[in-house]
């Protein structure tokens, strides 16, 4: 998260955002294997415009996550509680989320926005579109100086639990210590788990590691241009010294020459 905010110079409030959604697909982007991608996008009305991040396996045990929002920049003041005002530089709107596989057409399903807090609008996609009961609580600590803290827990009901395990894990949520803080106390993924979890048995079975990452490469950028289609392609070469393209996600910039663009041209035959 803290490359993330350096990356695309985010507000202290766009912080909070873009962490809590790319710590949620994250969690949810361990059960990805091979090829397969997890895009969480929240299209809005507020200052925000926006925020979308990505979660993939990038290796043994590592989930590569990237994020970012349409105008980082957007800053709005602290709620009544002091809190980072999420929902208010969210606004209104839907949460999209897209599950792309190795083989097969992607899937996609969309929710109303229930509150612009983004975790509880996860909880609300997982329980409307999948059927899963689950408590999500995720984080950001972040001031003027950068990201102090980020994470998350998601915990969610296997099939043939009773309902005084799903009440167990609603009111452990409800009264337990913010994720952030208790980062910033020094917790670990386990110490999240057992605070949400309570007296219920906690078993850790397996350990992922996080990292940014990101999927852009110069051969896409050269991909997405031939889309243009050759008199499009001529006419750039022919006016313009230099082609760049920037990736929304980690503002890595590519530049093409002329030459570069004519031999694009080229290759369309």
């Amino acid at each position: 998260m803290r490359e993330a905010r350096e990356r695309h110079d985010l507000a202290p409030t766009a912080s909070a955002a873009v962490g809590r959604l790319v710590t949620a697909a994250a969690l949810l982007g361990v059960s990805l294997s091979g090829r397969e991608r997890l895009s969480l996008q929240i299209a809005s009305d507020g200052p925000i415009g926006g925020v979308t991040a990505d979660a993939w396996s990038a290796g043994d045990h590592v989930i590569g996550a990237r994020a970012y929002a349409r105008n980082g920049r957007a800053d709005v003041p602290l709620n009544e509680r002091g809190k980072f005002d999420v929902a208010r530089a969210v606004g209104h709107g839907n949460l999209q989320v897209t599950k792309t596989y190795e083989v097969g057409q992607p899937y996609s399903g969309i929710v109303r926005l229930v509150s612009g807090e983004i975790g509880e609008d996860v909880a609300a996609y997982l329980a409307t579109s999948e059927q899963i009961p689950s408590v999500v609580a995720v984080g950001v600590l972040a001031d003027p100086h950068g990201i102090r803290a980020a994470g998350g827990v998601i915990a969610q009901v296997l099939p043939g639990a009773d309902e005084s395990t799903i009440a167990t894990l609603e009111r452990n949520a409800a009264s337990m210590q913010a994720v952030t803080a208790q980062i910033a106390g020094g917790a670990d993924p386990e110490a999240l788990l057992r605070a949400v979890a309570g007296d219920l048995d906690v078993k850790p079975f397996d350990a992922y590691a996080v990292t940014f990452d990101c999927r852009c490469t110069r051969e896409k950028v050269e991909t997405a241009l031939l889309g243009l289609g050759r008199d499009e392609l001529t006419k750039m070469a022919r006016e313009q010294p230099r082609t760049e393209a920037t990736c929304e996600f980690c503002r890595e910039t590519y530049v093409l020459s002329a030459d570069d663009v004519r031999g694009l041209v080229e290759r369309l035959g």
